[in-house]
């Protein structure tokens, strides 16, 4: 079945079939959240939050491009939305934890390894939402500039400069 099927069974009220873009995408959705806001607690919250704007927002879908692009589009609001509420960065006492075990690492190459990530994400979080949107799309979700573009209703030419300040501004806050 087509995503355009599947939305279209959902709206005429067939519920039980929304829970497919949620196994589907829910994972994605919930390591953009991460991420973005970079507080894990919140993350299942707002992943939920994300699938029930989602749901109300399936009319409004026109199938002019893919689903999991309209699913980013609704994340980052969330997470916009979120981070506005709170007003507020990520307390130096919160731990970010990231996967550091691995079998080409040893122990010490480990630690050093964790260390530069939580900084990475540190200074990701004092990006502004652009900048750090845009960044997350590029470098860890792997989109293009023109993927971007399109997913946030940006130009390319914003893209490309939010992109380039965002790298800059990380590189001055990572050799300080």
């Amino acid at each position: 079945m087509s995503e355009q099927e599947l939305i279209q069974d959902i709206l005429n009220g067939n519920r039980e079939r929304f829970a497919e873009i949620v196994k589907e995408h829910q994972a994605n959705v919930a390591n953009l959240c991460y991420k973005l806001c970079g507080n894990k607690l919140e993350v299942d919250e707002v992943t939920q939050q994300v699938f029930v704007e989602l749901y109300t927002a399936l009319p409004r879908f026109r199938n002019q491009s893919k689903l999991s692009t309209f699913i980013y589009r609704i994340t980052v609001n969330v997470v916009s939305k979120m981070l506005a509420r709170q007003k507020r960065i990520v307390p130096e006492d919160d731990e970010v934890q990231f996967d550091v075990r691995s079998e080409d690492r040893n122990a010490e190459e480990a630690i050093i390894h964790n260390e530069k990530m939580q900084q990475l994400q540190a200074a990701l979080l004092h990006l502004n939402e652009e900048q750090r949107t845009a960044l997350v799309l590029f470098a860890f979700e792997d989109k293009s500039y023109n993927d971007i573009a399109a997913e946030m209703n940006w130009s390319l030419s914003k893209v490309e400069s939010l992109i380039f300040r965002a790298k800059n501004n990380l590189r001055k806050m990572l050799t300080q």
